[in-house]
């Protein structure tokens, strides 16, 4: 029963997305997507289409003089200065990283492979790093840009390519600065932000955990665990009736169960999770956002609220026991928020071009 209710839902996710481009299949056992090449080259595109793109820009910056106040995007952020602002354009690097690892024969593999050849250089990336180094720069892009870095470097480990072990020896400098920034402020944090965008504590403490784990820095996991368990393991009755909100992305409920899982033992897990949310308010959470209007680059931040939801809710089942009422409950959430945000990654519109690809490959690959 589970297998064809997911199956079905597929079905009609990939028929509506087939309406753009054939870009996905259906599993053979009906519980999940497979990307396909088609729909690789028409995602990468689109972060290929805007790496180089200098403006729009929102460069998120604090002057301390006329000297940097007058600075382009460009001369700031050499290696990461276009699709609209810094931890974009990163995202897009690790989105065509992984898009070339897993489909070589992209038919934008010789184009992406010049793009970064261009951005992350080491000249590039000396200059990224002054500028973090900057008196008033210590809590630019934190952490959802520190967590994208980290997650654009762990996608260069060991990967035995040319081109991937220049990057990635490249990108040392800004990496280690990224990881000693979190270990400065995770002892600092006092409270964690439990938005929906950006500064998000826990979507930002999942890629650090990763690195950590990828990377074989069992110092900086071991901090990250005691800051997760410190920060979330008593918290109860959590208020997911009150998600989302206009401009999510995230959902504050599920990336905290999507951290905690990672850091519990399975029966730690299920303890903490039966505490955490209610019944209610897992089903709440099923509900799809409305996104009104995605010409607004605010609005359509809830296109990729689907897409988190998505993913969170895929781990969150794959961790739950076989008999757990909520497991069907979240897988088929999973799938449907997959359906209803796909058939607008490409819109033609920049707000949501210049991201939504790089969650729309989290979801599906990772």
């Amino acid at each position: 029963m589970r297998s064809t209710l997911i199956g079905c839902l597929l079905v009609i996710a990939a028929h509506s997305f087939g309406q753009v481009h054939e870009l996905f299949t259906v599993k053979k056992d009906s519980t999940g997507f497979e990307l396909t090449a088609e729909g690789a080259s028409l995602l990468a595109a689109l972060p290929l289409k805007c790496i180089d793109q200098e403006y729009p820009n929102k460069t998120s910056h604090t002057s301390a003089s006329d000297s940097d106040h007058i600075m382009t995007p460009r001369q700031q952020h050499p290696a990461f200065y276009g699709c609209f602002d810094w931890h974009s354009c990163v995202h897009g690097h690790w989105m065509m990283i992984k898009l070339l690892k897993k489909f070589p024969d992209l038919p934008e593999a010789t184009a992406i492979r010049k793009a970064i050849n261009q951005t992350i250089t080491t000249t590039n990336i000396a200059t990224e790093v002054q500028y973090f180094e900057a008196p008033l720069a210590k809590a630019w892009e934190r952490t959802y840009g520190w967590a994208w870095l980290l997650k654009l470097d762990a996608e260069l480990l060991n990967w035995n390519d040319e081109d991937g072990r220049r990057w990635q020896a490249a990108l040392q400098p800004l990496t280690r600065l990224v990881v000693q920034r979190w270990m400065d402020f995770i002892p600092k944090q006092t409270y964690p932000n439990r938005t929906g965008v950006h500064p998000n504590t826990a979507f930002g403490l999942v890629f650090a955990l990763d690195y950590a784990r990828a990377a074989n820095i069992p110092a900086f996991e071991n901090l990250i665990v005691e800051h997760a368990k410190r920060l979330y393991a008593n918290d109860q009755n959590i208020p997911a009736l009150w998600e989302p909100d206009g401009a999510d992305f995230l959902s504050p409920a599920l990336e905290e169960a999507d951290l905690m899982r990672r850091i519990l033992s399975k029966q730690e897990f299920l303890k903490w999770f039966q505490q955490f949310i209610t019944p209610g308010g897992i089903n709440h959470l099923t509900n799809l956002p409305v996104v009104s209007d995605r010409t607004d680059y605010q609005i359509v931040h809830l296109d990729g609220l689907c897409f988190s939801r998505s993913w969170c809710m895929k781990g969150l089942a794959n961790t739950l026991p076989a008999s757990h009422p909520a497991r069907k409950l979240l897988m088929r959430s999973s799938v449907k928020h997959l359906a209803e945000a796909l058939p607008h990654v490409v819109s033609g519109n920049y707000g949501g071009e210049h991201w939504l690809a790089s969650f729309v490959v989290y979801a599906l690959m990772d």
